[in-house]
């Protein structure tokens, strides 16, 4: 048996493959076999790591999670003003470029929300931790005076949330809006939410 080192370097082998894999075949019609194939070795090989395709997919979308989530909250962390920190919010939560295979997959999850329980709950447990910075972010713009907010955090908070995946969206798919068009365009409605972002850092003058 692999020493626990070697195993977790297989594991992740194999959640890297079931990306490449997934962003190739689409989750939906995305097989064992599929991420066998991707990563070189047989079906067998793949199940002494992980007990199903469901297993592997569950490890892949907590690397998306990680990434959203905790990830992106240290980084938050590391801005004192509220509105350095919603800068990089907005950019920590956007695709890196079309390729972006982990935020396709996570793309990909809420689509098929709806279809198991499984997908529910992490699609669900992903969209609390979004809103939850975000409306941190804006509660505490708002104690320091940074931000003077035109609506309800709560309505603002999901508004960031829902433009984020949407724009993401957009950039996995390949199509016409590019990374900074999403950034420009999350920054104007900061702005116009009464959370302007600090320039050049992001978005549009002020």
């Amino acid at each position: 048996m692999a020493r626990p080192s070697t195993q977790e370097q297989r594991r992740r082998e194999v959640v890297d493959a079931a990306l490449e894999a997934a962003a190739e075949h689409g989750l939906r019609n995305l097989s064992l076999t599929d991420v066998a194939n991707q990563a070189g070795v047989t079906r067998g090989a793949l199940l002494y790591y992980y007990e199903d395709l469901d297993a592997i997919l569950v490890e892949a979308h907590a690397a998306g999670m990680r990434r959203v989530g905790e990830d992106r909250e240290a980084l938050v962390a590391q801005a004192e003003r509220p509105a350095e920190q919603l800068a990089i919010a907005i950019r920590a939560g956007l695709p890196s470029g079309p390729d972006d295979a982990l935020m396709r997959l996570l793309y990909e999850f809420d689509v098929l929300a709806g279809k198991s329980p499984l997908h529910d709950e992490l699609v669900q447990r992903l969209y609390g931790e979004q809103l939850a910075l975000y409306r941190r972010i804006l509660e505490a713009g708002v104690a320091t005076g940074d931000f003077s907010l035109t609506g309800p955090v709560d309505d603002i908070a999901m508004n960031f949330v829902a433009l984020e995946d949407a724009y993401g969206l957009h950039i996995v798919a390949g199509g016409s809006i590019s990374v900074a068009d999403a950034e420009r365009a999350i920054a104007l409605f900061a702005r116009q939410a009464g959370a302007p972002l600090p320039t050049p850092t992001i978005g549009v003058p002020a």
